[in-house]
């Protein structure tokens, strides 16, 4: 019977029930959005590190030096002697060291100087090393460049298509350099950083037409793989120390986590956007329930006369309540699958690490109960005054 009920009354109301799920729906779309993404970006900026314990650079931020280096944003914060990196790579404690030679573009995309070894020896990922979905690596003195599968994607680029490197990572600041280089290779997919770059050979980037003749013994950064997590805690106290020229940002992990804490407060302020919206639309929930108490008195009267007990009739305006909440909370899954994709097409696009909005989280179960709880809540009162409505005087005729 209080299905039925509720049925009816949802179906009496529509319009009502629809702009309220609406609202509903919103917050809980909001919500999932916000907690999914702030989860999931953290643990995954501070898993990715392509491979690599450490980045040794010119003397400066360590974030800025690890966002440069390892993803590809902000500026480097300078360069490093050859000298530094000889005595890095022969460090005992140093399993490998890969050069860095930054600072150009093309078509927007950064152009990074490297050695054959980043794709012929490191791993990514534990067990996984760069795959070529379509070419070769590279050529050492060649000018040569491997695309990552998302510039390509982009861009169009296939093995064959070739461009003119332009000087820095502006198209307003710099120049078009006058070497041609081709695409010799496209890597396959590997959700890292390193889909958003083009990869050429580092003497390519040292020597390039317009460079200071300086950058030829020079490097932006070089990236670190230890024998040994007690060798980076060392490293870090001996050439972090004051006064040095140089930066040894170590454990990469934990200095992406400091970019999380200097934005968490994005975080908050979107979080309490989305409960203030849940918590108009219980508001919503009471008012519209409530408001359409006065024109379903009669009816509830009729049918507390013809037995039904106040316990049912408490019950059916509680559970069309939580119909609503459960209608919009339902529905705000669907809102999820297009704010959630967007935002994580969007860091994909803008730092190559990617997303999947769909795996499990916590969120997933306890968004929908906190509002279906809320909408019950904002639903308690009407119920109570359908609860002592008084039959004798409602039923009786108006003269």
């Amino acid at each position: 019977m209080i299905l039925n009920l509720i049925y009816r009354s949802l179906r009496q109301h529509a319009l009502a029930t629809l702009v309220t799920a609406a609202g509903i729906a919103l917050a809980a779309g909001l919500l999932l959005t916000v907690w999914v993404v702030k989860t999931q970006s953290q643990a995954v900026f501070a898993a990715t590190n392509s491979g690599f314990d450490a980045v040794l650079g010119a003397r400066g931020s360590k974030l800025q030096l690890v966002l440069n280096a390892i993803f590809h944003l902000e500026a480097s914060p300078g360069n490093i002697a050859a000298a530094d990196y000889e005595m890095i790579r022969r460090h005992p404690a140093v399993k490998a060291a890969i050069p860095l030679a930054l600072g150009d573009t093309v078509e927007g995309w950064r152009i990074a100087g490297t050695t054959t070894q980043l794709f012929d020896e490191i791993e990514y990922l534990p067990g996984k090393r760069y795959a070529f979905a379509a070419g070769r690596n590279f050529k050492l003195g060649a000018e040569e460049a491997v695309v990552g599968s998302y510039v390509a994607q982009q861009l169009g680029w296939k093995v064959g298509s070739h461009f003119h490197p332009h000087h820095g990572l502006s198209e307003e600041a710099g120049h078009e350099h006058e070497e041609h280089y081709d695409v010799v290779g496209i890597l396959a997919p590997t959700n890292t950083p390193a889909d958003r770059v083009v990869w050429i050979p580092l003497e390519g980037v040292q020597t390039m037409s317009g460079h200071n003749p300086l950058a030829a013994t020079e490097l932006s950064a070089v990236l670190l793989q230890l024998r040994a997590p007690t060798a980076g805690l060392m490293m870090s106290n001996q050439l972090n120390a004051s006064g040095g020229r140089l930066t040894f940002a170590y454990p990469i992990g934990s200095i992406v986590a400091e970019l999380f804490n200097k934005i968490s407060w994005v975080d908050r302020v979107l979080t309490l956007v989305a409960w203030l919206v849940a918590a108009v639309a219980a508001a919503s929930v009471l008012v519209g329930i409530y408001n359409s108490m006065s024109a379903r008195a009669r009816d509830l009267a009729i049918l507390r006369a013809l037995g039904a007990r106040r316990r049912t009739v408490f019950g059916a305006v509680v559970g069309e309540a939580a119909a609503v909440g459960l209608l919009g909370a339902a529905a705000g899954f669907a809102v999820y699958a297009v704010l959630g994709g967007a935002v994580a097409a969007l860091i994909r696009a803008q730092t190559g690490v990617a997303l999947a909005p769909w795996q499990w989280n916590p969120v997933f179960w306890w968004t929908p109960a906190v509002l279906v709880g809320l909408c019950v809540l904002g639903g308690l009162v009407p119920a109570i005054k359908a609860y002592r409505l008084p039959v004798a005087e409602t039923i009786a005729p108006v003269s």
